[in-house]
């Protein structure tokens, strides 16, 4: 084994040793320096810092699931475009190195001088309307062309939206990328959907875990990821978001390590838009294009970017001029109350609309609702 092999074997062998969380393991390190010190040390020099129970369990040879990871990480970190990097190495993001709690190991797959250029995280629901995809692809699209790299989960909806938006761009030199902070091993797809998205991502961006190769996807890894959403970027844009949303705690997390925060305003109706409205009314900044991002991060919106038309999204049809569109504005309608003010019948009135949705001009909403679908501005 290599020096830079018995190197990561020793970092791996801290992170998986039963007892050792972060906290644990950030005291060890403080204490002793280097994994290989903290391996080295003997058992009163150990108990001085741990418990007992932990000193003995470090002392203890790897388990054979541990010695079987290193050997498979090891393997993994020499196929190209594949790091490994720990909290000892240079190349460790240095955003990461000012929050409170930076992963010990980082697997990264991709272009892995992105995690140290300018970046924005754009997060939202899962369960996003057209419009928000919209929203997420246009923004996304246009902050990137600016210079920034853009930051997601990975996740259906908003977050799918957002690394699409990069990707789908021509590719300029001049425009920044994508990075998905994923909540698996960096060895797995999740959600299985989005595995031709990843794969995009890998090849033109890069995604980054903190889970050892294998892990599969567990609920409460999720949420601890966002950290590192937040901590890579300068700030965070929460598209759409309910009010009890997993978007809110990388707000807040991005908060506390001392990023700006912005959310997208929307209906007053849309579930979708109270979690957004929450952020507005505890001190996000409102925003309805890029301009506002870029202004707020001492950047001038005359910074090259892409002007959004209604044309820019292969999502979102050009505007037509159908009577039906003017009567409906950008709120959720009810059909019924849609149809007496056309004073058409629901039968004509269902075709109208169907022909309508087909064209990306609305969006049918559940409880027998619609509503027209806007360009947005980025």
């Amino acid at each position: 084994m290599s020096a830079d092999a018995e190197d990561l074997a020793g970092w791996i062998r801290l992170e998986q040793t039963p007892g050792v969380g972060p906290d644990t393991a950030r005291k060890l390190l403080s204490a002793f320096g280097l994994p290989e010190n903290i391996f080295k040390a003997d058992y009163s020099a150990l108990c001085k810092a741990v418990p007992e129970r932990i000193a003995q369990a470090l002392l203890a040879s790897p388990s054979e699931q541990t010695a079987a990871l290193i050997e498979k990480t090891c393997a993994w970190s020499e196929q190209p475009g594949n790091y490994v990097l720990t909290l000892a190495d240079p190349g460790y993001p240095p955003d990461l190195l000012d929050i409170p709690d930076p992963p010990l190991i980082l697997y990264v797959k991709g272009r892995l001088e992105l995690l140290s250029r300018r970046a924005i995280a754009i997060v939202g629901s899962r369960n996003a309307t057209v419009q928000g995809a919209a929203n997420a692809r246009q923004f996304a699209d246009a902050l990137s062309r600016a210079g920034f790299t853009i930051i997601s989960g990975l996740a259906l909806g908003i977050d799918a939206a957002a690394h699409q938006g990069v990707l789908q761009a021509d590719g300029d030199s001049s425009s920044g990328s994508t990075i998905a902070v994923i909540g698996t091993g960096a060895d797995i797809v999740y959600p299985a959907r989005n595995r031709d998205l990843a794969h995009q991502i890998a090849k033109r961006g890069c995604i980054v875990s903190e889970y050892a190769l294998g892990t599969p996807a567990i609920a409460a890894n999720f949420p601890r990821r966002n950290r590192i959403i937040s901590g890579l970027a300068r700030g965070v844009l929460v598209v759409e978001a309910a009010a009890q949303s997993g978007s809110l705690i990388t707000a807040r997390m991005a908060l506390e390590q001392g990023r700006d925060v912005f959310a997208i305003p929307g209906s007053i109706h849309s579930p979708l838009s109270k979690g957004c409205h929450l952020l507005i009314k505890q001190g996000a900044k409102l925003v309805e294009s890029a301009g506002d991002i870029l202004e707020e991060l001492g950047q001038s919106p005359s910074a090259p970017h892409t002007t959004v038309s209604p044309d820019s999204d292969p999502h979102i049809a050009s505007s037509s001029n159908h009577p039906l569109l003017d009567i409906m504005g950008f709120e959720p309608i009810d059909i019924n109350f849609l149809a007496q003010h056309a004073q058409m019948n629901i039968g004509s009135l269902n075709a109208y609309l169907l022909t309508l949705e087909l064209a990306g001009e609305i969006e049918m909403l559940p409880g027998g609702a619609c509503r027209r679908l806007v360009a947005p501005r980025a």
